[in-house]
């Protein structure tokens, strides 16, 4: 078996590193301070390909397979999380969903812009009284005539402030639970949308997160993605796809640990010798390497595997679980090897620590993918 990357993929992470090198790592500081990854950002993304990596060359996107988009959110990630989820989503969360069960007049009309940083767009499924319970939403989309009208809130959604459209899951069938659940894009300024105040976050804090209200607001029934009454389908494999990006964003967060960690261990001197010169703090650093590369192994594995058109659901969520654990257990082991000057925002492990943490919560919580593992073990998948 053959580890080696190849040329094209070494190219993906060279490109990826010297972007999130020289635009993205002087300024995560910054973005984090102001709220917001900046619109130049946006558009430098936008023409590097970042935002429409997966999607077909036909309508405007780099067509590039997982592996690519995996090693880009990972470089990315090193340098500022923030930007990263703002790909995760665009890439995941919204062509995806779209690219596999959307009409050829949707593809035509959202994918172009989606994939060339025109429009940003955002996932509405997470409730406030369903997130992990997703088919326990309450947002309803009765059929008028050639419409659908909505009613309800979705709650932690990424990008909202300044998406263009959004792929929003409604009830078409409350009495039928999960399987009466449909799929819907609408579009930002359509009558009866609005998209409420950021929230106030502990980590991530550079994205977009806001409430959306649905209030009587009637989508075109062209809008409908996929079948009426499948679309928890549609939330269910974008999920799985989507657990490869975050594990690698995970791996990115939990490797820009150890990097700090390894450069201030080598620099600061205690007792009269530098920190790196003690065997605890270098078994320290010998375990957080060791999870690095068992996270990052696990989460190209399952990013083979979709590319290779095999089942990837238990991959993803094995590379999910551990990555996101480790991220959080690698970024905590370097806040205290930095000791005080850790727990200081000068320091980019303090950011780090708080932004390693989302990625056990969104898009599935560790302890739902423990379900779905052990189901996937147990044949009940």
């Amino acid at each position: 078996m053959d580890f080696r990357l190849s040329e094209e993929h070494e190219l993906f992470r060279r490109t990826a590193r010297d972007f999130a090198q020289k635009e993205l790592e002087p300024r995560a500081k910054e973005f984090e301070e102001q709220h917001a990854v900046p619109p130049e950002i946006l558009r430098q993304l936008g023409e590097l390909g970042y935002l429409g990596l997966m999607v077909p060359e036909e309508y405007g996107g780099v067509g590039a397979d997982t592996l690519s988009y995996t090693i880009v959110m990972e470089e990315l990630s090193r340098a500022c999380a923030s930007t990263s989820t703002v790909v995760s989503v665009q890439n995941s969360l919204v062509e995806f969903p779209i690219a596999e069960f959307g009409t050829p007049e949707q593809k035509r009309k959202y994918l172009p812009k989606l994939a060339t940083g025109e429009w940003i767009g955002a996932f509405g499924l997470t409730e406030p009284e369903s997130g992990s319970d997703a088919a326990g939403m309450k947002t309803t989309a009765v059929r008028d005539g050639d419409f659908y009208v909505l009613n309800g809130t979705k709650r932690f959604i990424t990008n909202a402030a300044f998406a263009q459209v959004f792929v929003v899951f409604a009830l078409t069938d409350p009495e039928a639970g999960n399987k009466g659940v449909s799929c819907f894009l609408v579009e930002r300024g359509t009558p009866g949308f609005t998209v409420g105040e950021e929230e106030d976050k502990m980590g991530i804090r550079a994205t977009s997160t806001c409430e959306l209200f649905f209030e009587d607001c009637r989508v075109p029934s062209e809008n409908l993605l996929g079948e009426e009454n499948r679309g928890f389908k549609v939330a269910m494999l974008t999920l799985d796809a989507g657990r490869i990006g975050i594990a690698a964003q995970a791996v990115g967060i939990a490797q820009a640990a150890l990097d700090e960690a390894l450069k201030y261990a080598q620099e600061r001197v205690a007792f009269g010798k530098p920190l790196a010169a003690f065997q605890a703090i270098q078994f320290k650093l010998a375990e957080m390497k060791t999870k690095v590369e068992a996270a990052r192994l696990l989460t190209y594995q399952a990013a083979w595997k979709k590319d290779a058109g095999e089942d990837y659901i238990l991959e993803s969520s094995l590379a999910k679980l551990y990555a996101a654990e480790i991220a959080s257990e690698v970024a905590d082991a370097a806040v205290q090897i930095h000791g005080g000057y850790g727990y200081i925002r000068d320091y980019k492990v303090e950011r780090l620590y708080r932004d390693a943490r989302i990625t056990r919560i969104y898009e599935g919580t560790s302890e739902i993918q423990k379900l779905i593992i052990a189901r996937q073990l147990l044949g009940r998948g």
